[in-house]
């Protein structure tokens, strides 16, 4: 029976023979998880995937620790392993042979250093940047696909409650970031999708600050953005809570964002340009007078990787089309003072609507001693 992952690189193929290519090399551990069912990270060792269009054997090229791993993941049928004192392109030229033509690699992650052993193995070779055909397959997401990332949504959601009920006044961002990292593998998750953001009252300000040793005080606000990696797939959410008792101030620019990441929301459906969308996010920050202090994108995709296409900003003229994720995460930023951000993931549905896949609570929550 085809699998999932033979589909993909079928469909792959297809796209890269419409762009006049006699195959590529992909070598995104990203990429490669989402055309294979193989999921590693070979760190300084090569990885990559062989397609070409022709009816040759697709070829997986793994480091030779990970060989068994791949063979019971994948279901590449041509795996070939790669010592540490072998010369990658070397292994390839034996397995794959001639190759002519234009090849795709992926431009954001094909090192100069790669692309030179390339051209010295096959002078003749030309490379073209196929990094836009993956994205663009990887844009829609399966009904499998959808299962996973609400399982790791489910487990970081549980994560952040963990987290409102262990702040207590006198906690560092360090000490609460340890805590959550380590409840991330106890409700079992694979790890954290990204390093776990917790900022405290001014620190809060950096949208993507550092955790250090400030202490909760009475009146901070606490900003934490994380999220989870489970088979796979990322989960990515913001929520910010005040520790004792919230100012006016406070009150007044955390319903500014709660009201701007509805409006993203509201705006998200099939058929809406990704700029409007974050054109009616950013717009009510504006008109509430705080336009300067948020100077970032609304939002970004999520899936294999946390920070992947579409990208929501205010020149992406593309359309939101369903099976798409992505987060609508507004924020406040007022430098040396306060920050205030509330991210959600939301996904296109087959009917052109957003249906939110985070659930915790956004309103404005009091926490520390007695919550």
């Amino acid at each position: 029976m085809t699998s999932i992952y033979s589909e993909r690189r079928d469909q792959l193929k297809e796209l890269l023979q419409s762009e006049g290519l006699q195959g590529a090399l992909i070598t995104s551990p990203a990429n490669v998880f989402y055309f294979t069912g193989f999921n590693s990270d070979p760190h300084e060792r090569f990885m990559g995937l062989l397609l070409r269009t022709d009816g040759s054997p697709e070829i997986l090229f793994v480091p030779a620790l990970d060989l068994s791993a791949a063979e019971e993941a994948s279901d590449v049928q041509h795996l070939v392993a790669i010592s540490d004192d072998e010369l990658p392109f070397e292994k390839i030229k034996e397995a794959a042979g001639s190759l002519s033509g234009k090849l795709g690699i992926e431009g954001s992650v094909f090192s100069y250093e790669r692309y030179q052993l390339l051209s010295k193995a096959y002078p003749q070779l030309e490379v073209q940047d196929v990094g836009a055909l993956a994205a663009r397959l990887r844009l829609k997401k399966s009904p499998e696909e959808l299962d996973k990332l609400r399982t790791a949504i489910r487990l970081i959601e549980e994560v952040m409650e963990g987290a409102a009920r262990k702040i207590r006044v006198g906690m560092t961002e360090s000490e609460l970031t340890a805590e959550l990292e380590f409840l991330m593998r106890k409700v079992g998750a694979d790890g954290p999708s990204f390093s776990t953001m917790v900022l405290a009252g001014e620190k809060a300000a950096l949208p993507h600050g550092n955790p250090g040793e400030r202490k909760f005080r009475s009146g901070d606000v606490i900003l934490i953005d994380m999220g989870v990696v489970k088979d796979g797939y990322c989960s990515d959410i913001t929520r910010t809570f005040v520790v004792g008792e919230a100012s006016e101030e406070t009150r007044k620019i955390y319903d500014i964002v709660l009201k701007s990441t509805l409006a993203g929301i509201e705006a998200s459906r099939e058929g809406a340009v990704f700029a409007d969308i974050d054109r009616a996010s950013r717009d009510v920050i504006s008109e509430a007078g705080y336009g300067e202090y948020f100077n970032n994108r609304v939002g970004h995709g999520v899936g294999i990787e946390v920070h992947e296409a579409p990208s929501v900003h205010g020149r992406n003229e593309e359309q939101a089309v369903p099976g798409q994720v992505f987060t609508i995460e507004p924020g406040i930023y007022i430098p040396g003072k306060i920050g205030v951000r509330i991210e959600d993931m939301v996904f296109i549905g087959e009917d052109g609507k957003a249906e939110v896949l985070t659930s915790f609570p956004r309103e404005l929550r009091i926490v520390g001693s007695d919550n």
